[in-house]
């Protein structure tokens, strides 16, 4: 799917439900094979309580790409692409859906996930600071393990 049908289709889920509690979600999680590292980013919208709609984008790198380094970076790298297609008049698409039912408690939240934790046993710990920064940037909250289920859960299980 092109993105321009990608967000037809989180345009017509928030208006099934325009007074409910929206998400949007964006995270990439990576595998590396054996002659391949495959990346996978997933975009997700939630309506809390009421369902979600979800779709994927794969990038197949024809090697290893066996620094975590380059690749968390690259990880953040295809989240902040699919970020940025969300421009501000897209942004403000999606506000104007639920801002007439502000005052019902209506919202709506715009999330970047890394597929990256802050614990003490986190191999990726040291790139925590650097990565929400760049998320951050943006204009999305950051969220990383275990709030970054985007990345770590629903992109995880198709890069497997």
């Amino acid at each position: 799917m092109s993105f321009d049908v990608v967000f037809k289709r989180i345009i017509k889920f928030m208006k099934l439900n325009p007074s409910g509690n929206f998400r949007l979600m964006v995270g990439t999680d990576s595998q590396v094979h054996e002659t391949k590292t495959i990346f996978i980013t997933g975009i997700v919208i939630q309506n809390k309580g009421k369902g979600v709609w979800a779709c994927i984008r794969e990038v197949i790198i024809p090697w290893k790409m066996n620094y975590l380094r380059e690749r968390i970076s690259y990880e953040t790298s295809l989240t902040e692409e699919i970020v940025s297609m969300f421009t501000e008049e897209k942004k403000n698409q999606m506000i104007d859906i639920v801002l007439p039912y502000l005052y019902q408690g209506a919202t709506f939240k715009l999330e970047g996930h890394l597929d990256i934790g802050a614990g003490k046993r986190n191999k990726t710990r040291e790139f925590v600071e650097e990565m929400v920064t760049r998320i951050g940037s943006m204009g999305f909250e950051p969220k990383i393990k275990p709030d970054a289920f985007v990345a770590s859960s629903y992109a995880n299980r198709f890069t497997k």
